[in-house]
């Protein structure tokens, strides 16, 4: 998942290496994305979660992100939303809501990644998971899960943690 200057900067990867790297990394991306599509409902967290870190896990930024789902919970689409620094991304609501609406989600898992290593969620990602909750509760788009990942493989869902709120 790393750029292809990090990557290029490690010794022995030239470009068609790299390259491989890349594709190889893509063709993982949409083995995930196909096993969460074939699932009658996504219901497993692990599989969600490993898949958000294959999709921005590795980025030296941090960026948020939502898997819009339909109404049987089946993936209608990943998309990173938001890109920010290296600790730090806004998020604004109405774009979640308006991308939302667009796709006719009747659900998301929002996701983010935490480039420090740590994926243990601060109290401003669960007041934003909170509002998010309650702003998309008003339009019948359920808010399933936010999920935090690191480069390191680790990974924090705030439903499994029971902060989503009631």
């Amino acid at each position: 998942g790393a750029s292809p200057e990090r990557l290029l900067a490690c010794h022995g990867l030239g470009v068609a290496k790299v390259a491989t790297l890349k594709a190889v990394h893509e063709i993982a991306c949409r083995i995930d994305e196909e096993q969460l599509a074939k699932a009658p409902a996504l219901t497993d967290v692990d599989a969600v979660t490993r898949y958000i870190r294959r999709r921005i896990g590795h980025q030296e930024r941090e960026i948020f992100g939502c898997l819009f789902l339909d109404t049987r919970y089946r993936p209608l689409r990943w998309e990173a939303l938001f890109l920010g620094s290296l600790n730090r991304a806004h998020v604004h609501s109405r774009e979640i809501l308006k991308r939302s609406m667009e796709l006719n989600a009747a659900a998301l898992v929002l996701g983010h990644n935490h480039p420090s290593g740590v994926p243990e969620p601060s109290q401003a990602d669960i007041n934003l998971t909170l509002e998010l909750k309650d702003l998309l509760a008003r339009i019948d788009i359920a808010v399933l899960d936010h999920i935090i990942v690191t480069p390191s493989g680790g990974g924090v869902s705030l439903a499994n943690r029971g902060l989503m709120g009631g």
